[in-house]
């Protein structure tokens, strides 16, 4: 027998719980020197001419077949709304996963525009309805099953965009480097990148009263599928637990609908073995539905952070991030500057605790989300030299700083200053100046 033969038995054998919780410690936490960057970028897809019409899917199919004949070092893909994703390749520096991306949103951006279409960076679709582009037996039953909780599912698969930061999971050993540290700081970090990167405060055309109306909607899935585990013990044991007794999405057959069953978790479908024994591929693919702000992949996957204005504003939170997390001494900084918020944090796991509402809701207009975020915005300029940044990327945090960091503000606030002085702005279009930090909050609603 091959060895890709064995591999695939393997992988379609009934599981057991101490070989689900031996594969979950290895495959999610993957431990060694801090070295490797990624980056997901998502974007809407809008017609700047006709702002206020949807993409007709006809059209989108029509641009997505020329862009696959399009030579790109990331991965392209088409999210269930139409939205596309741009994932780098694992890069050995900020600068290489830049020039990377970079490249890759030059030529998308170039074949797009001969069809009269832009790549959008907005967390939340600010006019239309979500709709479903990809018609896919795991969307028909992510659809089903999100469903049950509610309208937010669709608006989180079809309407929303994000960047979302990949990090090596850190070392074995404790310190500001090591896996346990990281875990918790990408958690209590999470409400501070939130507040400060929030860029999607309207939908259906009208302010919802949230900042990031992208992360109101995943937080009202529900914690079991779009929630953190509890931060207060072994971030492995942790994660196996939650994974465990998270729900099942759907029964995956190679013939005809998925089963979505209600319910189920996978500790009690591998308990039952009902309505089949579920096997390696099945923990494979359970992963991947369940959408916590921080996911473990073999690395730390960062899924809070809004899509940002601006072709290259995504830029800001990846070499942000990446300063606080892998420069030892703007790791250290930034775990002083989050910890006081901690308490604030429970009793509830992210994202459905006070703080992380707050952070979405008002962003930094809370004084102490904004305190923290003035520290690791300070702290990750000093490291980002000592990374290898380019004078560009540090210019342009730098600049994101001062604009809205050290006003309290964010970029929503430029989309809601706009909508107040001239209606609802263009697909994607950012007023040129920040504007007055005037009292947002009183005529938007809460």
């Amino acid at each position: 027998m091959s060895d890709a033969t064995s591999g695939c038995t393997e992988s379609r054998r009934a599981v057991t719980e101490a070989e689900i919780e031996a594969l979950v410690h290895g495959i999610c936490f993957k431990t060694g020197p801090p070295r490797t960057l990624g980056v997901e970028v998502e974007w809407l897809v809008h017609a700047p001419h006709t702002p206020h019409l949807p993409v007709s899917f006809e059209r989108l199919e029509a641009a997505y077949a020329a862009l696959r004949g399009v030579p790109l070092r990331s991965a392209l893909t088409v999210e269930p709304g139409g939205q596309l994703e741009l994932s780098s390749p694992p890069a050995g520096s900020l600068t290489e996963c830049v020039g990377t991306v970079s490249a890759d949103l030059d030529a998308v951006r170039a074949v797009l525009a001969e069809d009269g279409l832009r790549l959008v960076g907005l967390g939340h679709d600010p006019r239309h309805p979500p709709r479903r582009f990809l018609r896919e037996r795991r969307y028909e039953a992510m659809e089903r099953c999100l469903d049950r909780t509610g309208p937010a599912g669709r608006h989180m698969m079809c309407a929303s965009a994000s960047v979302q930061v990949s990090l090596d999971a850190g070392h074995e050993e404790p310190g500001p480097l090591g896996y346990g540290r990281r875990w918790w700081l990408a958690h209590q970090l999470g409400p501070v990148l939130v507040a400060a990167f929030a860029n999607s405060p309207l939908a259906g055309g009208r302010p919802t009263g949230w900042l990031s109306t992208r992360q109101l909607r995943w937080a009202q899935i529900g914690p079991a599928r779009a929630g953190a585990p509890p931060l207060d013990g072994d971030p492995r044991a942790a994660w196996t637990r939650h994974v465990l007794d998270a729900p099942v999405m759907c029964v995956r057959d190679d013939e005809g609908p998925w089963q979505v069953p209600e319910r189920l978790t996978f500790r009690e479908w591998v308990r039952s073995r009902k309505p089949r024994p579920p096997t390696r591929d099945d923990l494979a693919y359970h992963l991947t539905t369940l959408f916590p702000p921080v996911r473990p992949r073999g690395h730390l996957e960062l899924r809070m952070i809004d899509a940002q204005p601006g072709d290259d504003g995504w830029i800001v939170p990846l070499a942000v991030t990446a300063a606080l997390f892998d420069d030892p001494g703007a790791a250290e900084t930034a775990y002083r500057a989050v910890k006081p918020l901690a308490e604030r944090a429970r009793p509830y796991p992210a994202p459905h605790n006070a703080l992380w509402r707050e952070a979405a809701r008002s962003g930094l207009a809370d004084p102490e989300l904004r305190d923290a975020a003035v520290a690791c915005f300070t702290t990750a300029l000093e490291a980002l030299p000592r990374l290898g940044a380019t004078p560009e990327v540090t210019a342009a945090v730098a600049a994101f700083r001062d604009r809205y960091v050290l006003r309290g503000r964010c970029p929503a606030d430029d989309l809601l200053d706009s909508l107040r002085g001239t209606g609802l702005p263009g697909a994607g279009c950012h007023p040129a100046g920040p504007g007055p930090a005037a009292h947002r909050r009183k005529d938007i609603g809460t």
